[in-house]
């Protein structure tokens, strides 16, 4: 197969309050905010300049009967982290933490590089990975 990913679903409680955590504490910025008539809102936020999004999805909010069907098992916190590359760990952990994101793991050094983790309100968590200067990509 020749194609690129472009977008993730993540599970989430509240949008609104997923959108306002992704977009001022992160520092992503808001890739789509839809809502059709008698249909569910549909939000992707992602990393600036990217166009990678993280669709912000609740469960229950399909109206379609089938995609309600299949998507009734997701939850919030299931899936394990995303992960992002960064060039300065400790400065993106010192920054996001200022703005209240919360780190179970701070950045800790690995031989394969420098690593954190944090989680967003409903427990999704991703690890940003800084690679060690000079080594392997």
């Amino acid at each position: 197969m020749n194609g690129r990913i472009t977008q993730i679903t993540l599970v989430v409680r509240d949008q609104a309050a997923s959108l306002a955590f992704y977009t001022e504490k992160v520092g992503f910025e808001k890739k789509t905010d839809f809502s059709p008539p008698g249909g569910y809102r549909w939000v992707t936020v992602g990393p600036q300049g990217q166009d990678l999004e993280l669709a912000l999805w609740v469960v229950g909010s399909a109206t379609d009967p089938a995609q309600r069907a299949w998507s009734k098992d997701w939850a919030p916190a299931k899936a394990p982290p995303i992960v992002l590359r960064v060039e300065d760990c400790q400065r993106e952990y010192e920054a996001m933490s200022g703005r209240g994101v919360e780190f179970p793991q701070p950045p800790k050094e690995y031989p394969w590089g420098i690593a954190a983790t944090f989680r967003d309100p409903d427990g999704n968590l991703f690890s940003m990975n800084q690679p060690p200067k000079g080594g392997p990509r």
